[in-house]
């Protein structure tokens, strides 16, 4: 029989359980018990997972599928990738999972979609494309797989070489011949490579952060609607409201929820930003006084 390096990884999974304050400026949105999946990606116990999970987090958790629980610390969250990374307090045990390359996937490959409770499923990759996420978020090129994964967030996507090509975020819906069925999006691996020394060192990327607006939008032939705003975010500061149709940033039309985030982060966070809207049929200019979305978080602490 041949080797499978998959299944002697998947114990490499763990569960991943956060707790947030009540007046955390995310509890609204993302609940203050989190559960999820994360990764082991080094020996000394550091796992990856997908930040929603442990932004904000003051505990956090970690269960291996014998179900022993490990405390640990929330070390770090990218808003540009969406990846969080947590370190355990005490050992785990687990071997490593050694990052891929999520570039050299193709469509059509077979993985294994892998959560912490010791669930997996065999899908593959039915496309690799651009995402825009309606939180002001855009992944140049996301991983989609199916059939879909019932507990996706945080939960690892390995290849068959037994090595790790993203990290789960979300569950959505494709519409393919007339017929609907449940995908999930994955956040490519190889985009953490180039700023996980970062994140371990400082917590975040050293450079400058994108302007942030708290506008959550979506796109309908092609115009960004604005679905809600952020309470006491720059965006409802400024009056922006639900329903409104941004047309333009500054002086360049928008065509589409991913040319406008490219447009808006053109600009530094903490800068006036001209927005064109249209509202009930007619345009009003809208000025944003952008700002760094981590300045609006709780920071973590060690336990």
């Amino acid at each position: 029989m041949p080797i499978d390096p998959v299944s002697p990884l998947l114990r490499s999974v763990v569960g991943v359980r956060a707790m947030v304050p009540d007046d955390a400026f995310t509890a609204n949105a993302l609940g203050t018990r989190r559960e999820g999946s994360g990764v082991v990606i080094r020996g000394d116990g550091l796992v990856l997972t997908i930040g929603y999970l442990i932004t904000e987090a003051e505990e956090v958790w970690l269960t291996d599928q014998d179900g022993r629980v490990v405390p640990a610390h929330a070390l770090a969250y990218d808003q540009e990738t969406g990846f969080g990374l947590v370190q355990a307090l005490a050992p785990l045990a687990l071997p490593a999972v050694a990052l891929g390359d999520a570039s050299k996937a193709k469509i059509g490959d077979p993985v294994v979609f892998a959560d912490g409770t010791g669930r997996s499923v065999k899908a593959h990759i039915v496309t690799k494309q651009e995402f825009a996420g309606y939180w002001e978020y855009l992944l140049d090129e996301a991983i989609f797989i199916a059939p879909a994964h019932p507990s996706w967030g945080g939960a690892a996507l390995i290849g068959q070489d037994g090595s790790l090509l993203g990290i789960g975020s979300l569950l959505l819906q494709m519409s393919r011949n007339g017929e609907v069925a449940d995908i999930n999006m994955v956040v490519p691996i190889n985009l953490l490579t180039p700023i996980l020394d970062d994140l371990l060192t400082r917590g975040q990327v050293a450079k400058p952060p994108r302007p942030w607006l708290g506008a959550f939008s979506a796109e309908s032939n092609g115009a960004v609607v604005v679905m809600s705003v952020a309470e006491g975010g720059p965006a409802a500061k400024a009056g922006l409201r639900q329903g409104d149709i941004i047309s333009d940033v500054r002086d360049g039309e928008v065509d589409g929820l991913a040319d406008f985030y490219r447009k808006l982060w053109q600009n530094p966070a903490g800068s006036e930003i001209p927005l064109r809207v249209v509202r009930d049929g007619r345009e009003t200019w809208l000025r944003v006084k952008s700002a760094d979305r981590n300045s609006f978080l709780k920071k973590p602490h060690l336990q």
